[in-house]
């Protein structure tokens, strides 16, 4: 396996053990992110919707990865949810725990621009 599909996939299950850590431990995992409210019922629930979309759609690009066919869709597709967190939490930023706006922009930003970069270098 070409180097850039190996991490191609190192990326992508590392995605799909952070969904799996969502589902099992929303709040653990989110309470920086979201306070207290992570300690409520419906926010669990979307947290886990969260988890679920990262399970799935890692899984597929590291099913893709590991047969040989095309990435880079699934690799886009992780970077718009990325994109999709950091604009949430950007909209309900008064909301949110001091620093957690910051804090979201530098960690969705780095795995989308990881994800970006892993995309330049796969073959397909």
């Amino acid at each position: 396996m070409p180097p850039a599909r190996i991490l191609a996939t190192s990326v992508l299950a590392l995605r799909v053990a952070y969904g799996a850590a969502l589902i099992a431990a929303p709040a653990r995992l989110t309470r920086r992110w979201l306070g207290s409210a992570v300690e409520g019922d419906p926010t669990r629930v979307a947290l886990r919707g969260l988890g679920a979309r990262e399970v799935l759609l890692h899984a597929g690009g590291l099913v893709a990865t590991l047969r040989g066919d095309a990435v880079r869709p699934w690799l886009a597709a992780s970077v718009a949810g990325d994109v999709s967190d950091i604009a949430a939490t950007a909209a309900g930023r008064r909301g949110l725990p001091g620093g957690a706006a910051p804090a979201t922009l530098a960690v969705a930003g780095a795995s989308a621009l990881l994800s970006v970069a892993v995309a330049a270098a796969v073959d397909a």
